[in-house]
Formats: structure tokens, C-alpha cells, sequence
């Protein structure tokens, strides 16, 4: 989509490897390249459902980063394509190999921490924006083809290339594009599917006119478990505690716990001197990629399948739906529709942008 990319990759890569990969402008031409077992997609999500399904369609298998998908119905269509297909597919959710967060399930499941009564997840950090003034894009990049299925906005290097994790129409935000993360992570520690019911708040207070998605965004998530409490702030704040601005708090009746990446905390109730601080180590990102590998050597379905990626997926994008309509969602994950929210409902799919065709026909 961008030549002066698409140029800059390929000598990277051949520097580092001391042979020049073919390069594709269309995703169509690459997966039509003869003897290619396996594609890693990295697109923005607004494209991964029609890349998704159609190497499965080649019989490839597929590794593909998060989110599953830009709208709840794309990811559904998604999952039965990959039931249908049988290949091995992989989710980019490298938490999953965090020593810490296998830790901290390993610390709540023998009862250490008690009955968990609520989490709280959050990432605070300080987004920087780049010019949003629409203006054309640059020579090298087909603006319309990037924007592909979803619909085509105006171009400004705020929605361009790496920025648009916080544009609406493709990245949908910071809870879609990293929170999800942290969400994924307590997911699989509290062994819970798709949430209940969601609440959300927050807006643009210090980024208006500079992005699209919300800057302070508070949301409540009732598991069946327990309620799961998302908070961010991204314009900046000075923090109380930087070494918890990124990372989740299981609160149990025995202990309290705080998960990070490579760090978790087990704090007894009543207990400070029995406070127990824990550092582990490994590359997640490297060990999640290399697992896939592995997998596709072994003819073996890897930890992160597509239909357990849609579940966190489908929270966050919920979420959303929440916020944006002002209304609480009520989500049945047995019929996988919205109750008593009209206006909801009908964010569950967006239409697509012709000639595209969403893949999602129930």
C-alpha cells in the first residue's frame, strides 16, 4: 500500500538476512505464491478478517496479531472459517506467555489469594499525536486502498501509518488496541468467557480534535466471576505509582495481587511483612511467535485459538459499543446479541465499503 515501505522492509530484511523477499502491493498476490505454508498478519484490524479468511482459503495456516477483528460479526465469521478450515492459526495475545501472569493464575488457582472479589486493569501512559489536519497523503501510499473495507476518511498523519491504533474507523482506541492486552491476560487467570454485562464512561477531555477515540475511558465488565474494572488516562497525567501504570490488581479476600509483564506482587491481607515482590523474565513476544512456529512444524494447535481470542476481542469491541452509545450492554454469549439496546445491536457490523463484502452473512 505504501512503496516507500513496502522498500524500506525489504532492505531491512535483506540486510538482515542476506537475501532480498519478494514484496506484494495486494495481499491477493502474495497468497498466491507457490509453496508458502503459514502468513503472519499485521495489518490494522479493519483488514484482517478478509486477509484472515482468505489464507485459510488457501490452506495456509495463519498467525494474526490482535485484535481478532475490527466488529464482533468480522470475528465471527473468523472462527468458522477456521473451524471449517482446520489449520493452524495463532492470535497475537503474547501475554499468554508471560511468566508473571502464569505465575499470578498458578498463586489464585491453589486459593492463595481467596475469593476474588474484583480486578482492576489499567495502562496510563502519554500519547503523542501527530498533525490531524487532513491534508493528501503522501505519493508512495494508495490512501484508498489502505482504508480498504472501512469507510475512507481524510488523510492526516494522525490516521496514517502506526497512528492509527487510536483512530475510530481502524483502530478503534486504546482498550481495542492495548488494553486488550491486560483484559486477555485476566481472561485466561480467572478462566472466564465473555463478560455479562458492560458499562462504560469517559470522552475526550485533553486530545479533542487530535484523535478520535477516548482519552480517559472508565469500564466495568461483570463477569461471571467477578466485576473487572478497565481504567486509562493517555494525555499525560503525572502518576502516584508509575510501576502500576501498566498492569491489573486481583483483589481476593486473603491477598491482593498486581500482574505486570515481567513482575508480579502478592501482598497478604493484614500481613505487610509477608508481601512477596517476584521478577521473571523471557522475551513473551518471541516465545508467543516461536510457539506458532513449533505448532506448524508439529501439526499442533498452539495456547491462543481463534475462537478463545474472539471472546476477548468481543469484550473490548463491547465495550466500546457501551461507551459509544451511552448505554449499558447486555451481552447473551449463547445467541451473541445485545439486549435491550437497539442501538448497540446494530454496531455489532459495520458495513463495509464497496466493493468490499463483509464476511459475516447470518
Amino acid at each position: 500500500m505504501d512503496s516507500a515501505h513496502l522498500k524500506k522492509s525489504a532492505d531491512d530484511y535483506e540486510k538482515a538476512q542476506g537475501k532480498r523477499p519478494q514484496t506484494f502491493k495486494l495481499y491477493q498476490e502474495l497468497l498466491d505464491m507457490k509453496g508458502l505454508d503459514a502468513v503472519i498478519i499485521g495489518t490494522p484490524p479493519h483488514w484482517h478478517a478478509l486477509q484472515f479468511i482468505a489464507a485459510l482459503e488457501k490452506n495456509l495456516d495463519v498467525y494474526c496479531e490482535k485484535p481478532v477483528a475490527y466488529d464482533v460479526r468480522e470475528g465471527r465469521a473468523m472462527v468458522d472459517a477456521a473451524k471449517k478450515a482446520g489449520r493452524i492459526v495463532q492470535i497475537g495475545f503474547q501475554r499468554r506467555q508471560s511468566k508473571a501472569f502464569q505465575a499470578v493464575k498458578d498463586f489464585i488457582d491453589a486459593g492463595n489469594a481467596g475469593k476474588i472479589i474484583q480486578v482492576d486493569a489499567q495502562i496510563h501512559y502519554k500519547a503523542t499525536p501527530k498533525d490531524a489536519a487532513p491534508q493528501d497523503p503522501p505519493e508512495t501510499l494508495d490512501w484508498d486502498l489502505w482504508c480498504g473495507p472501512g469507510p475512507k476518511i481524510p488523510y492526516s498523519p494522525q490516521v496514517g501509518h502506526i497512528n492509527w491504533r487510536l483512530e475510530k474507523t481502524s483502530g478503534h482506541g486504546h482498550l481495542v488496541d492495548w488494553g486488550i492486552h491486560l483484559i486477555d491476560g485476566v481472561r485466561k487467570v480467572l478462566g472466564e468467557p465473555a463478560p455479562k454485562r458492560i458499562t462504560a464512561a469517559g470522552g475526550l477531555y485533553f486530545l479533542r480534535d487530535k484523535i478520535t477515540t477516548p482519552d480517559t475511558l472508565s469500564v466495568q465488565f461483570d463477569f461471571e466471576r467477578c466485576p473487572v474494572v478497565w481504567r486509562h488516562r493517555i494525555w499525560g497525567a503525572e502518576e502516584y505509582s508509575p510501576d502500576i501504570s501498566n498492569g491489573v490488581f486481583f483483589y481476593g479476600d486473603k491477598a491482593t495481587v498486581f500482574a505486570t509483564d515481567n513482575r508480579w506482587v502478592a501482598m497478604p491481607i493484614g500481613k505487610p511483612k509477608e508481601r512477596q515482590d517476584n521478577k521473571t523474565g523471557g522475551d513473551a513476544g518471541v516465545d508467543h511467535m516461536k510457539e506458532f512456529l513449533d505448532a506448524v512444524r508439529a501439526r499442533k494447535q498452539p495456547s491462543v485459538s481463534i475462537a478463545d481470542a474472539y471472546q476477548s476481542t468481543a469484550t473490548v469491541q463491547l465495550a466500546m459499543i457501551a461507551y459509544e452509545t451511552g448505554l449499558p450492554v447486555e451481552w447473551n454469549a449463547a445467541t451473541e446479541q445485545i439486549a435491550n439496546n437497539d442501538a448497540g445491536a446494530k454496531l455489532l457490523k459495520r458495513d463495509y465499503r464497496a466493493p468490499y463484502k463483509h464476511p459475516y452473512q447470518g
